[in-house]
């Protein structure tokens, strides 16, 4: 095992506080990271973490440690990346993450053309409706639909998704169309919630009088899986806020109608975060600037 392998195994252990986690990280056994670690210690002569039956706890030696062990990936990380550059022939893996609706519809269709004109750079997505950690999960990006909060993390903007909201034509002939926003309140109406962690009322966010309001939203369905969401408004159970791009195909076979087409939810933004170390990492470069080029095209259509 390479000194600097144990190093990586060592950062991510620290960062993720669990031998186990950090060998999946990793995609090396347990066994394996648990040898790095110990031959560190061995080589460091000291303790790098005191050890519990369920976690793991960095020693002050630790953190001292991990604060330089940081710097030198990152340099490291850097003259890869400046030799790639040069030669133009970006290679290794990167671990993305994306929300359902965009990974499906948007991201997905597009890697095997990154791939056709970068074949050295493998790609491992992940596709989920939970906030993801883009540092505790080893992430290269994360794209996102929404407003990020993370200050931590650097940011692209990709564009402005209209949002609108929908509902079967099924559920507008039982129900009516609603009138006003009220009607999303006061329970006459079933709203299609999409459950965030932490999340302690649904609001959505309209444009009322030249000002953005958010409105508390009531249903007695939720999910947090955005398609789950749009098919179940498909199946006639309620309305559904969603970015004109997901449901563009149900909007035109009159699988969904528009709801309430004279009051405008806000736009949503999408876009990516991704750690500052990355910046100057081609393949991660190339592949913000391809699906950058592919996004934008595609919502134009």
């Amino acid at each position: 095992m390479s000194y600097f392998d144990n190093i990586k195994t060592f950062i991510r252990v620290y960062e993720l506080g669990s031998m186990s986690a950090a060998a999946r990280d990793q995609r090396i056994s347990p066994a394996v990271a648990s040898a790095r670690i110990s031959q560190l210690e061995e080589h460091l002569s000291v303790r790098l973490f005191q050890r519990t039956t369920r976690m793991l706890h960095p020693t002050e030696q630790g953190k001292l440690f991990y604060s330089g062990a940081t710097r030198v990936l990152e340099a490291v990380e850097d003259a890869e990346a400046a030799v790639q550059d040069i030669t133009q022939n970006p290679r290794g893996t990167l671990y993305v993450a994306a929300p359902l609706g965009i990974g499906r519809r948007l991201i997905a269709p597009a890697i095997p053309m990154f791939k056709q004109q970068f074949p050295l750079i493998d790609i491992r997505l992940r596709l989920s409706d939970r906030r993801v950690d883009v540092l505790a999960e080893g992430l290269d990006l994360a794209f996102f639909l929404g407003n990020p909060e993370d200050s931590t993390l650097k940011m692209r903007k990709f564009a402005n998704c209209a949002r609108l909201l929908c509902a079967a034509p099924e559920y507008i002939a039982a129900r009516g169309a609603p009138e006003n926003v009220s009607a999303l309140t006061d329970g006459s109406h079933d709203c299609l919630n999409l459950r965030f962690p932490g999340a302690s009322e649904f609001q959505w966010p309209f444009i009322l009088n030249g000002t953005v309001q958010r409105i508390a939203v009531k249903g007695p369905y939720e999910s947090d899986d955005g398609d789950v969401l749009t098919n179940w408004a498909l199946e006639g159970h309620g309305i559904v806020l969603k970015p004109f791009f997901e449901v563009q195909e149900y909007l035109n076979s009159g699988q969904l109608v528009p709801v309430l087409a004279g009051i405008m939810p806000t736009d949503v933004q999408m876009g990516c975060l991704y750690p500052h170390r990355k910046r100057q990492d081609p393949k991660t470069r190339h592949f913000m600037d391809f699906m950058a080029q592919h996004i934008t095209t595609a919502l134009q259509e």
